[in-house]
């Protein structure tokens, strides 16, 4: 299984996407997009987002990622002037504090790896400052990177210490929209780019499906008596990196921070298990789906006793894979977490041949062409109910259409089993 996998050629997973129909901001209402609807043995049905609760099995439950995207994009000069050479200093992942958290609320000092434009023209050792004023307290920031590699650690500190690293980068940082926008970070970006569910700081980009809730259709959600209930994936940069390979098993897939509390596995270990309690389980955005399969991978790493913290890329195809029910698998991850939160990273890669344990439906916008993204929609679709090219019918239905936008800021898909 996992040769037939590695070797899915990426050029498959190609469509012709135009400039023109990637949207660039989105709606006014969020929740008046288009929403494509597919539900397998049905076709295909062109409705609009605010009509989700009418779509959404009656005794479903919706998981979201709660990911808030922070100001990554950090811009320095050169020198003490204006008219030094610009230098921009785009944050990935926390280095120390390692937790996002402790990181966030540090108060003086903290490193990250990060990406760095113009990096030329920073050698290590010397110093970047910026000047800020943060709710009428002045302070001067300063990064100093350790390497010239890419991506590199960049050590930040302030003289400031009633300001934490989550208020200097709130001001002094721009929100990173995706680089297929081709424009620069707007002041509506700040609003756009979050979902209304965004609480826990750490994604560099968003998990865009959640873009089309609101408040209202969120409501209407739990009047029709659909659970809600949340876990955090933070998206790294590695989100927007295109396969360059032409088979996926030359593609490294990122690694991901992921937390998701006990009471949530307890509930989906009692919802996945056969019988009159199985509830299906719909995942708002790629994010949360990786989330929660990676769950299930995880106990299956736990029961074969090789788990270490991180859910290999390939894990899922390896012959060795113990093949639990998913509630077997959930129940091995209760036996083995320590305290109430499980902490983790995931590399997990879903493509055409994977099974999927604990997601039944997901909702989701339209993909970048020959990325790992339509191909996780491509293997949900397949396995639901498919002949491995339904996914192409989808996007050639919207392509038609000249009505429907696409990718971050464009329109949704809701994929349900049945």
């Amino acid at each position: 299984m996992t040769d037939d996998v590695r070797n899915i050629r990426i050029e498959d997973y190609d469509y012709p996407l135009t400039d023109d129909r990637i949207a660039l901001h989105p709606l006014e209402d969020r929740d008046k997009c288009r929403l494509l609807h597919w539900c397998a043995g049905s076709g295909i049905s062109d409705r609009v987002f605010c009509e989700l609760p009418d779509l959404l099995p009656a005794d479903s439950v919706l998981v979201y990622n709660n990911t808030r995207v922070i100001n990554a994009r950090l811009r320095f000069r050169k020198g003490e002037t204006d008219e030094g050479a610009l230098i921009e200093v785009f944050c990935l992942e926390p280095v120390t504090p390692a937790d996002y958290a402790r990181n966030f609320e540090s108060t003086h000092s903290c490193s990250w790896t990060c990406l760095v434009g113009n990096s030329k023209k920073w050698k290590p050792g010397l110093d970047l400052t910026r000047h800020l004023v943060i709710n009428g307290e002045t302070v001067v920031l300063t990064a100093r990177r350790d390497t010239m590699a890419s991506p590199t650690v960049v050590v930040f500190e302030w003289d400031n210490a009633s300001l934490t690293f989550s208020d200097i980068i709130s001001a002094a940082g721009e929100i990173p929209i995706p680089p297929y926008l081709n424009r620069s970070s707007e002041e509506s970006d700040n609003r756009d780019y979050q979902t209304v569910f965004s609480r826990i700081e750490g994604s560099v980009a968003a998990p865009t499906a959640g873009l089309h809730f609101t408040s209202g259709l969120l409501e209407e959600i739990d009047r029709r008596g659909v659970q809600r209930r949340e876990v955090t994936l933070h998206v790294g940069a590695g989100t927007f990196q295109p396969v360059k390979s032409d088979d996926i098993g030359h593609h490294p897939m990122h690694a991901e921070f992921i937390a998701v509390g006990r009471r949530l596995v307890e509930e989906l270990a009692e919802w996945t298990k056969p019988g009159a309690g199985r509830r299906p389980v719909i995942a708002v955005g790629t994010t949360s789906v990786r989330t929660l399969e990676s769950l299930y991978h995880i106990g299956s790493l736990m029961a074969a006793g090789r788990w270490d913290g991180e859910v290999p890329q390939w894990w899922p195809y390896d012959q060795d894979h113990p093949q639990l029910a998913p509630h077997e698998a959930l129940e091995a991850v209760l036996n083995n977490m320590e305290g109430d939160t499980l902490v983790a990273d995931t590399r997990l890669i879903i493509a055409p041949g994977y099974r999927y344990n604990i997601v039944d439906g997901m909702v989701t916008n339209f993909h970048q062409p020959k990325s790992t993204l339509l191909l996780l929609v491509s293997a949900f679709i397949a396995q639901a109910g498919g002949d491995g090219c339904e996914w192409r019918r989808l996007y050639d239905h919207a392509l038609a259409d000249p009505s429907y936008r696409f990718l971050s800021y464009g329109d949704a898909c809701l994929l349900l089993k049945n």
